[in-house]
């Protein structure tokens, strides 16, 4: 399951689909969803979120393992350094690999004080590249402190993020490699807009992997698509969220959009959107798809 995976990602076009676990005990409402658009034949893989903002949320990891049993598709499933130490992260590890979850994304995750939970502390021990030294350890067949386990875990592919964006990019380029140093196999920006932004981000990307001549240098950068429906979310964006660059033309044609409702704002979105994904694909075929469990409008973009 993970090995073609990874093979689909290197050689071949891929494509992921984010899902956000809910404020629930149960995540057969997201499964239901999927089911109802056949999404699991259009994608490759999965995705799950893990506490994004610092929300309470259902758990990734089981999230993970039922997404995987029901659909029998690959499932990267996202572990913050923001609510784990070093035991507990190790911990979750070695229970996932038991039940076959093997992808991870390795996140520094959001700010504790953003949480809806009151008095909420972060432990943040480091930051995610923690994370990806702690999968590489046990890829060796030892936990982090040296010490051998009795039985090998089975290989885990870690995955990381980027920002879409940044005033310089060469910092991007200095992020980039040191997550390809501590191997990761793939890295997901954030949300692009503008098919020049993905084409300078594949630049950094390859100058920050240049160096490397043995495994590392298959390590892929997949761009995020989350498509914009509202003039709102695209200002929201443009004006709060570092590390994501909305073009004026975005914001321009949503504008006009919703200055004659609703249908024709969520119409002129999906168009931008959709054009978008396509430019991609035909330029980089390697994208990882956010809708904040919006899956009618996953359904429409993979259709």
């Amino acid at each position: 399951m993970f090995t073609k995976l990874i093979e689909k990602l290197q050689n071949e076009d891929y494509i992921t689909l984010e899902t956000t676990p809910s404020h629930e005990p149960t995540f057969d409402t997201i499964i239901s969803n999927i089911k109802k658009y056949d999404l699991c034949k259009k994608i490759d893989g999965f995705s799950t979120t893990d506490n994004p903002l610092a929300k309470l949320k259902y758990n990734s990891l089981f999230a993970a393992v039922k997404l995987q049993h029901e659909f029998n598709l690959p499932v990267i499933a996202t572990m913050s350094m923001r609510d784990r130490n070093k035991i507990a992260l190790q911990s979750d590890l070695l229970g996932a690999n038991d039940f076959d979850v093997r992808a991870i994304l390795a996140l520094t995750g959001d700010p504790a004080h953003m949480s809806d939970q009151p008095h909420t502390k972060g432990v943040f021990e480091s930051n995610s590249n923690m994370l990806l030294e702690i999968i590489n350890s046990f890829n060796n067949g030892m936990d982090f402190s040296g010490k051998l386990f009795k039985n090998k875990p089975k290989e885990i592919y870690p995955f990381s993020v980027v920002n879409s964006y940044a005033r310089s990019f060469k910092s991007l380029e200095k992020k980039m490699n040191k997550k390809i140093k501590n191997k990761t196999v793939g890295i997901i920006t954030q949300p692009i807009y503008d098919i020049q932004n993905g084409k300078q981000l594949l630049e950094s990307f390859k100058i920050a992997k240049e160096e490397f001549t043995d495994e590392r240098a298959k390590a892929q950068l997949i761009l995020g698509i989350f498509p914009i429906t509202k003039l709102r979310t695209a200002q929201f964006l443009s004006s709060h969220v570092p590390g994501i660059y909305v073009p004026d033309s975005w914001i321009d044609a949503l504008t006009k959009a919703s200055k004659i409702g609703e249908d024709e704002e969520y119409k002129v979105g999906m168009e931008l959107s959709s054009n978008l994904l396509k430019e991609v694909r035909e330029y980089h075929p390697k994208v990882h798809l956010m809708t904040a469990n919006r899956f009618d409008i996953a359904n429409e973009l993979l259709n």
